[in-house]
């Protein structure tokens, strides 16, 4: 899952950014507003860290009121020293869904991250099933057929967004904004090299049983029963 930290605290939001990339998130950071807001409305985010006070004339509040209006759903969290009623009712108010303040443990903002993402529209939970494939989002346990098959990072971020959206194609460029961060050195082949790695370790251990990750020719991929 890809995720955008707009922090100016460059000590803060590498930080960050370093614990979400060692639990397999993508984490891109921006430190001022307008960078933040530009990347948050090219890029298909599944959720937003936003510090609340950014220098400048537009703050936390306002990027995410922007957001929201602009028809962004993406899940956001505000991070902020303000720790009064009001603060936290503003932050709400503007659209935001989670409010956390500083200093705060990695382990409660991650915790809250994972929470607000088992909330998509299907509300899945932690553990996500396809037929007989299961994927842990807490634990990163994959299990099919109640076997377990072990992934590298990329593999299991990757079979995470398929099995999000299952029966939905999906085109190489929804799966390279989600799965890989966007200054990585994506190669136009790389989506079918880690589809491969995928079957190799989904479907083809398990002949008799269906093949879950499948190609639409011309447009993309889908995992099915």
């Amino acid at each position: 899952m890809r995720i955008l930290i707009i922090e100016d605290d460059k000590k803060i939001a590498n930080a960050i950014k370093r614990g979400l990339e060692q639990e397999t998130f993508v984490a891109d950071v921006l430190f001022d507003a307008k960078d933040g807001i530009g990347n948050a409305l090219t890029f298909d985010y599944d959720l937003v860290i936003l510090d609340r006070m950014l220098p400048g004339t537009v703050d936390g509040i306002k990027i995410c009121s922007l957001l929201r209006e602009k028809g962004k759903k993406m899940p956001i969290i505000i991070l902020t020293a303000k720790d009064k009623i009001a603060d936290r009712v503003d932050g709400l108010n503007a659209g935001a869904d989670d409010y956390l303040i500083k200093p705060f443990a990695f382990e409660e903002l991650l915790a809250r991250v994972k929470a607000l993402l088992r909330r998509p529209n299907q509300n899945l939970g932690s553990v996500i099933k396809v037929d007989n494939l299961s994927l842990d989002t807490i634990k990163y346990h994959v299990v099919r057929g109640g076997k377990e098959v072990r992934l590298s990072s990329t593999e299991f971020r990757l079979l995470e967004y398929l099995m999000r959206h299952p029966n939905q194609i999906l085109t190489k460029e929804q799966i390279i904004e989600h799965v890989w961060d966007y200054d990585a050195d994506v190669l136009p082949n790389t989506v079918e090299v880690y589809i491969g790695y995928l079957r190799n370790k989904i479907d083809k251990p398990f002949k008799k049983q269906s093949m879950l990750i499948k190609t639409v020719r011309g447009f993309g991929y889908k995992i099915a029963s």
